[in-house]
């Protein structure tokens, strides 16, 4: 099983020192992309991971991709940590609440959730709200927003046993963003914002626990999707963003950042003993970077939020300027 994020960066210390080795932690929607990043990142740190996802070698997605649940878990115990991965289709309560049940019979807590099902390949541009098929786009909604609410129902019980417990939503877009950006699609941008004000809903609730929600986004990911989409791969991205005799990938390409900074800060929001302070916050992967002094695996910090209201102030801005 391969990546195309394979870290070849300089040491991660949270990964040296084993910050999380007491910790527990669920990720739905590890399958790839941005899960597949936060799991292994998290076991790396000495947590024992649960990935949940629906994809298996019988089932494979219908995304059209050949990554698999177990192939997640498989890379994390390759890499000498530990993780499980369970078979969960998180549209169905009922699955959610068996993988949490296991979860319970073994370790009796669970100290961090994250809730990363997104349904963006669901997505379908050009048309106006009315008239579109609505039944397909519900597909992106149920995907990237029923989902968590199902898991959040399910497993936020277990979570709030202890205090001090984690949840994190991934969403797309900082506040600022979404207060003033429309995405072109009613269902993802009402998808995404949902997802953001669901960890403000439950930062109120679960302070009561003394556990905390946030919402965080990464920058313009570049995912085994993104970059297959735009075919290129991790080792000549950059050059082909930058190269004008290629249609794709488009030149702000270049301000794209590995799932493996989503994953590190996230980490680093885990192992930080005041990360009550970010209670119901939407937070970006650059911001926490900054927070943490953490660096993507080639050892930038893309600022994607940034770079694009340059963009919008001045067409000519160079993404590379924001690395």
């Amino acid at each position: 099983m391969t990546s195309h994020n394979t870290s070849t960066a300089p040491a991660f210390t949270p990964f040296i020192q084993h910050t999380l080795a007491d910790r527990v932690a669920l990720v739905a929607g590890a399958t790839r992309g941005a899960g597949r990043a936060i799991a292994r990142d998290l076991a790396r740190a000495g947590a024992y991971v649960y990935c949940t996802g629906r994809s298996t070698s019988s089932r494979p997605s219908d995304y059209g991709r050949d990554e698999i649940i177990d192939g997640t878990a498989e890379l994390i115990r390759a890499e000498g940590s530990q993780a499980e991965a369970l078979v969960c289709d998180h549209l169905q309560p009922g699955m959610i609440a068996d993988a949490v049940g296991r979860i319970d019979d073994r370790w009796a807590r669970l100290d961090i959730l994250v809730n990363d099902i997104g349904g963006e390949a669901y997505v379908d541009w050009g048309e106006k709200f009315w008239a579109t098929d609505f039944d397909a786009g519900m597909r992106l909604v149920r995907a990237g927003l029923l989902t968590h609410l199902n898991t959040a129902h399910a497993a936020l019980p277990l979570l709030t046993r202890n205090p001090g417990g984690l949840h994190i939503e991934v969403t797309d877009g900082t506040h600022e963003f979404n207060e003033t950006h429309y995405r072109d699609s009613v269902y993802l941008d009402l998808t995404k914002t949902a997802v953001s004000r669901l960890a403000f809903g439950l930062g109120h609730e679960l302070a009561d626990y003394a556990c905390t929600a946030v919402a965080i986004t990464p920058g313009w990911l570049r995912s085994e999707m993104m970059l297959d989409v735009f075919d290129t791969d991790e080792e000549t991205w950059m050059k082909d963003s930058l190269d004008v005799a290629r249609e794709l990938p488009p030149a702000d390409f270049a301000i794209s950042e590995t799932p493996h900074l989503l994953g590190r800060t996230v980490v680093a929001l885990a192992a930080d003993p005041d990360r009550h302070r970010f209670n119901t916050k939407t937070l970006s992967s650059r911001g926490l970077a900054d927070c943490y002094d953490v660096d993507d695996i080639d050892g930038s910090r893309p600022d994607s939020w940034a770079f694009m209201a340059a963009k919008e102030a001045d067409s000519g801005a160079n993404a590379r300027t924001y690395r």
